[in-house]
């Protein structure tokens, strides 16, 4: 069957004349004009019919695209990995070590947050298949950004950032110092102009929700809302994600990008700045000073536990970062111990808040209830090994991340970079039931409100009522 015209005989049984009066066929037939019609009409169909068959065959399907996506995600990754390691293959073995260490140091705090928002996004495509109004949680409007725009978010920065250090591990490793040292200032300019830009594409609303939620984390002089603080709360799990930005900023600036200058501890931009601890305590002063704000507006002591919760971070980096200032014996024999109590004092504290202040586990977790039946369903909820799990994953990476801020683990990026991960997968599992417990708690709250509204209205009823009969 085809599109073309079917070209007819003169022998044809149909013939239809323009006047439209009844045709003779060669058998002797006659034939009205309304039938002929009818018959053309479906010759018509036929074809227009073939045309739209051949157009859908020529649309690939969603699924062909998908799967063509990953095919050349996957192409694009083997292609840069190649390159990469070629071209730290070409340098000499004595400085590969100091040189990747640096091209680490740029781009490892952007490779991160990518993970970050990649497990952000399936938070929320939990929440979107469970009975959990994530949407009303944080008080959004119905145009906020779902797991899929997270999703694409997330690919898009997977794929700039691997680009961006492929091509600064190339051209270094060909002589280009210049064009080399160029390529993380351009992505660090890019990112910036990509959240600060003023025009409505790119999720205009969404940006500037995050960096107002930002300012309000900086300088909280207001009222502080659930948003406030669960972002200032994964800010303390990034704390070693700022302080590697703060060091890639400051060898920018200083024009110390793709030289040995920063191998320099002592230099502005060294390992032993105080830039580094400040960068990291940062966080957990901003949670800190929340809390007492919280205890002002509510007078409720639970807050200023919490605050004392994140004030015991602080010693656990200072006295890390002393190692730099003072002498090996006196690090060994009284602050190493000091900061070892400190580290214990601060993952047993939060452990505990954790389970007991910021989850409900006294009930079985909905979260994983789906509204239609699902893999995911039946294999955690109602299980207990998750709880399990849950429990004992939150307090070893507690630990774990704790120990990250020792000072002889900062040259290990490989390590370091690790837990720091780990410690992102912690918050990725704390999400799920901080947010179902504050869901809760708002559906409990409103259900007590409408019982005390309705009774109220019966009392005025009865109250209002005329005619009484005694």
């Amino acid at each position: 069957m085809s599109g073309a015209s079917l070209p007819a005989s003169i022998n044809s049984p149909v013939l239809r004349r323009a006047s439209g009066k009844p045709a003779v066929t060669d058998q002797g037939f006659a034939e009205t004009s309304e039938e002929v019609s009818l018959l053309s009409a479906e010759m018509v169909d036929m074809k227009s019919g073939n045309v739209l068959i051949h157009g859908t065959g020529m649309t690939p399907s969603p699924v062909l695209l998908w799967r063509l996506k990953i095919l050349l995600f996957f192409a694009w990754g083997i292609s840069c990995c190649k390159i990469s390691w070629d071209s730290v293959m070409r340098m000499s073995s004595d400085l590969r070590d100091l040189f990747l260490y640096e091209a680490f140091l740029y781009y490892n705090p952007l490779l991160l947050v990518t993970f970050t928002v990649f497990l952000w996004g399936v938070n929320l495509w939990v929440f979107s298949q469970s009975s959990t109004n994530y949407s009303k949680v944080f008080d959004l409007n119905h145009n906020c950004l779902t797991h899929r725009e997270i999703y694409i978010c997330a690919t898009w920065m997977a794929i700039v950032v691997p680009t961006s250090m492929t091509a600064y591990l190339y051209l270094y490793s060909h002589g280009e110092v210049l064009l080399a040292a160029s390529q993380p200032v351009i992505l660090y300019a890019i990112i910036a102009m990509v959240l600060i830009f003023p025009f409505d594409i790119f999720y205009l609303s969404s940006r500037y929700y995050f960096l107002r939620t930002l300012w309000r984390i900086v300088l909280p002089l207001q009222a502080i809302s659930f948003a406030d603080f669960f972002l200032a709360d994964i800010l303390t799990s990034m704390s070693k994600v700022l302080s590697d930005l703060e060091r890639s900023i400051c060898r920018m600036v200083n024009h110390q990008v793709a030289t040995i200058a920063w191998f320099e501890a002592d230099s502005i931009c060294g390992s032993h700045s105080i830039a580094i601890p400040l960068a990291l305590v940062f966080p957990y002063l901003c949670r800190f000073f929340q809390c007492l704000r919280q205890y002002k507006d509510t007078k409720e002591r639970s807050s200023l536990l919490n605050a004392l919760k994140y004030s015991t971070a602080i010693p656990v980096i200072f006295l890390s970062a002393l190692k730099y200032h003072v002498m090996p014996a006196n690090w060994t024999n009284f602050y190493r111990p000091l900061w070892l109590l400190s580290c214990t004092l601060n993952s047993l504290y939060s452990f505990y808040w954790d389970v007991t202040r910021d989850w409900d586990l006294s009930i079985f977790t909905s979260i994983f209830k789906f509204k239609a039946p699902s893999l995911c369903t039946s294999l955690l909820y109602g299980r207990m090994w998750v709880y399990y799990w849950v429990i004992s994953s939150n307090l070893v990476l507690r630990c774990t991340w704790t120990y990250k801020l020792s000072a002889h683990l900062r040259h290990n990026y490989l390590t370091v970079f690790a837990i720091t991960s780990l410690e992102i997968f912690r918050r990725f599992q704390w999400i799920f039931f901080r947010v179902e417990n504050e869901w809760n708690k708002m559906t409990s709250k409103s259900n007590s409100d409408i019982k005390m509204d309705e009774m109220s209205n019966e009392d005025s009823r009865l109250l209002g009522t005329s005619n009484h009969n005694v």
